[in-house]
């Protein structure tokens, strides 16, 4: 601590406050943080002055305009999807199948990215769609990585719902695939979220070397014949291995 800044320390002490709070008073300030009445007036002036926090009529604040501009910088700088998006279009020309990618959200996975196959028939997928993450290889390759402790509880509390006629319903079951999975480093589906289609999916991870996303190939099930699988498997885990790294992983 000697080696940082005090003033900075303070005001982002005052910010923090923020990350669970959507509006405070001055008096909140004071009590959440045990810092003197005029040395938060003073912080709580400065950072208002700047747009790091913003006053309404009735004297609370929150959180500036200013927070949604590097809110935004970020995100275009670090988005997975601006990253992920030529490594999907060069698997996509490499297997001629559908390429998706997926982010966790609480319980569930939704889809960020899709790019076609040139299949004049195509899959029930689109952007924004969610689904379970034990259902299907995409959604379970992020539930796959998850820390153990964290994986093990998912599936204790989750009630196995049927999508498609492959879904996994049997915990036993979903845990075998699962290990399985973790010892592959691949995940692969065949109707669970859709009847007659599969997929083979690999973990995306970030510089901390937490899962952070998942892709996948799909297709319709006469695509991914027993012959063609380890062909799709290396090219699915290697676009995944790329994203990886350009992660900072």
């Amino acid at each position: 601590m000697e080696h940082k800044n005090k003033t900075v320390v303070k005001a982002m002490t005052l910010l923090n406050l923020f990350l669970t709070r959507e509006r405070l008073s001055l008096g909140d300030m004071i009590e959440l943080t045990g810092m003197p009445k005029t040395s938060v007036y003073r912080m709580v002036c400065s950072l208002e002055e700047m747009g790091f926090l913003d006053r309404d009529e009735n004297g609370m604040y929150s959180l500036g305009l200013l927070f949604l501009q590097y809110g935004h910088l970020v995100s275009e700088r670090l988005d997975i999807r601006k990253i992920a998006l030529p490594i999907m279009e060069e698997l996509r020309d490499d297997v001629d199948e559908a390429v998706h990618l997926i982010v966790r959200q609480g319980n569930e996975a939704m889809y960020i990215e899709k790019i076609e196959g040139t299949q004049t028939v195509r899959l029930y997928t689109a952007i924004g769609r969610r689904s379970p993450l034990y259902a299907g290889a995409c959604a379970r390759s992020i539930l796959t990585f998850l820390p153990e402790e964290e994986r093990d509880a998912y599936i204790e509390q989750t009630e196995l719902v049927p999508i498609a006629s492959g879904t996994i319903r049997d915990k036993a079951e979903l845990i075998r695939i699962v290990d399985e999975s973790y010892r592959s480093g691949c995940t692969v589906s065949h109707s669970e979220l859709e009847d007659y289609t599969s997929a083979i999916a690999a973990p995306i991870f970030n510089h901390k070397r937490e899962v952070a996303a998942g892709i996948s190939i799909a297709g319709f099930e006469a695509r991914f014949q027993k012959d063609r699988l380890p062909y799709l498997t290396e090219r699915v885990k290697k676009a995944a291995l790329d994203i990886s790294r350009k992660l900072g992983f």
